[in-house]
């Protein structure tokens, strides 16, 4: 290869450059013939440029040039020309000007890609993490990692100004339930032995607050051995953050600043705070979900106390068995179809609930299947419940408790995607507080923390920990947006005689606690003060910022929702001396 040097990217020549000689390294993007003229986008991490190889200047050069092949990697040095009359790009940022060459090197030649390098590829999502090298070369995925890295930089800016320290926490750890399974890896040096690779930093981010650190924070890898989907992956990046000497509301106040921050710098919008605060039955009740979407309205209204259901044989037999009717109000859907009402009646019978029953408010009067059972009077508390008013449509459903109210989550957002309610502009953030503690598991015939077992509860609710553990409230927060959890906290124990107290109702036998947690309880009888953090999903809150429905889309090489890995065939099999090692055998009849 010759001695060439690049001097500038594909994304920065402008008319500020007219004459300069310069030398351009990058991807060839497009290759265009035009009557001997042969053109072609040159394109690197910052954007293309259009190169020209005229005939009549250097015959042999082009005829080079003609023989490129898309994605080949080249080197061109040439000046800088502004382009003819009438034939600038205004859709390219150096669309003014075009490069001239009168040099050119292939310094790398490729095969046809399996799909185009290029935004809005209609290659299916298999094909793409197959061959996620070139995936990540289109000008589409550069920009969204060239966003997380801003989001990386403005986070490090923004807790190193606070006073935060970046410490790091270790990847082969001791193997504690967190809610999850863990990812276990076998010690050669201790046969029979485990590590665990960490589901989150907890137990020593809170170690870091005994030692005096008091305030953290980490950028940090997290492996969870779980069932996945478009928002999980099992290992992914959490932002984690603790701090000492705190309560809730300092820790609102910052993250918001955080928040507040990153979306400034990031992506020049401007975050109103302080954010909502929606108590966790509230968020419940009102939008069927602790991650209510706020950027539309449509709330459900809770109609099990109308007293015009005993007159309606299955409400009232539903309601004398402890379920509830709740509605939902569509703003001028009275117009829907039959067809398209039982579309939506689908969506409420898929989580469990039996029908839908519309109430529409027309000119001409209102018109339902149960005005027959409950009268003009109860037709009318039904529409003064939701203000209706002509035009709009209430939909009415029964069933069991919360099931319900999830149930009718689920249709109020099917129903703002089905009618645009939602606008993707918009970035509403939410604190959803005042959870449980615990709650029962009938699987397990047992308690379990709501979060985590290291919750704090809140003060005056202890002393029912010894006789009604579920009324127990946390000291325990999530940050919800646009529909997502993208964080969440609490405030933790640093009372080892609570923590045990925790242990003891959560089923933990003494033992038990002392060989998972007992560096942890240690710790606390040496000086713990009152800490509390958060942490957040990172992946997650790149993903809303850079506007897309799944995380895979934000990180560079993640695994599909069978865990696999289809560009270097992780998971793979060992050979039987690194077993061997490891002290570990593989029946045969478990291979699959």
């Amino acid at each position: 290869m010759k001695n060439y040097k690049k001097t500038h990217s594909c994304g920065a020549l402008g008319m500020k450059d007219e004459g300069r000689r310069v030398t351009l390294m990058g991807w060839v993007h497009r290759i265009r013939d035009l009557g001997g003229v042969i053109f072609v986008d040159l394109r690197d991490r910052e954007g293309i440029t259009q190169v020209v190889f005229n005939p009549e200047k250097d015959g042999e050069l082009s005829r080079r040039a003609k023989g490129l092949g898309g994605e080949d990697v080249i080197a061109v040095v040439g000046s800088v020309q502004p382009r003819p009359g009438g034939m600038a790009n205004p859709q390219m940022a150096t669309g003014e000007i075009e490069v001239i060459a009168d040099d050119l090197y292939v310094i790398s030649k490729a095969k046809t890609p399996p799909f185009v390098i290029e935004d809005g590829v209609k290659a299916t999502e298999e094909l793409r993490l197959k061959y996620r090298y070139l995936d990540l070369r289109r000008p589409e995925m550069q920009r969204i990692f060239r966003l997380r890295h801003r989001l990386y930089q403005s986070t490090r800016r923004f807790f190193d100004e606070k006073g935060f320290l970046e410490i790091e926490t270790p990847f082969l750890m001791k193997s504690t339930p967190e809610g999850a399974r863990d990812y276990l890896v076998p010690s050669r040096v201790h046969r029979g032995r485990f590590y665990a690779l960490p589901q989150s930093p907890q137990l020593y981010k809170q170690l870091l607050m005994v030692a005096g650190f008091e305030k953290y924070f980490q950028i940090v890898k997290c492996f969870r051995d779980e069932d996945l989907r478009a928002d999980r992956q099992p290992e992914f990046t959490q932002l984690d953050v603790e701090m000492s000497f705190v309560d809730e509301e300092d820790i609102f106040d910052l993250i918001e600043r955080y928040i507040e921050r990153v979306f400034r710098e990031v992506l020049n919008i401007e975050i109103e705070r302080p954010f909502r605060r929606l108590p966790y039955r509230e968020s419940l009740l009102t939008y069927g979900t602790d991650k209510p979407d706020l950027r539309f309205g449509m709330e459900i209204r809770a109609l099990t106390d109308l007293d015009c259901w005993k007159s309606f044989e299955i409400f009232r037999r539903i309601v004398a068995g402890g379920g509830e009717v709740c509605g939902l109000r569509v703003d001028g859907g009275a117009g829907a179809s039959r067809k398209q009402v039982e579309r939506w009646e689908e969506i409420v019978k898929e989580g469990g609930i039996g029908g839908l029953i519309p109430v529409r408010i027309t000119r001409e009067g209102v018109t339902s299947p149960i005005k027959k059972h409950i009268g003009d009077g109860g037709i009318t508390k039904i529409i003064e419940r939701f203000q209706g008013k002509i035009g709009d449509l209430i939909l009415v459903l029964a069933g069991e408790g919360e099931g319900l109210f999830s149930a009718a989550g689920g249709l109020r957002l099917r129903l703002a995607q089905h009618l645009n309610l939602i606008d993707p502009t918009k970035f509403i953030l939410a604190w959803i507080i005042d959870y449980p503690l615990l709650t029962y598991d009938n699987g397990a015939k047992k308690f379990v923390p709501v979060h985590h077992p290291f919750t704090a509860p809140v003060e005056e609710d202890i002393h029912k920990l010894g006789t009604s553990p579920g009324e127990v409230r946390a000291r325990a927060y999530d940050l919800v947006l646009n529909g997502q959890e993208i964080a969440g906290g609490s405030i933790r124990l640093h009372d080892r005689k609570i923590q045990e107290k925790i242990f003891r109702v959560l089923g933990i036998p003494q033992g038990e606690a002392k060989s998972k947690f007992g560096f942890l309880l240690d710790a606390l009888q040496y000086g713990a003060p009152p800490h509390g953090g958060i942490a957040f999903g990172f992946d997650r809150l790149a993903m809303i910022m850079a506007g897309k429905t799944s995380i895979r889309e934000v990180i560079a090489f993640p695994k599909t929702t069978a865990a696999l890995s289809l560009m270097d065939e992780a998971p793979d099999r060992v050979s039987p001396a690194q077993l061997k090692d490891l002290g570990l055998t593989i029946k045969k009849k478990n291979i699959t």
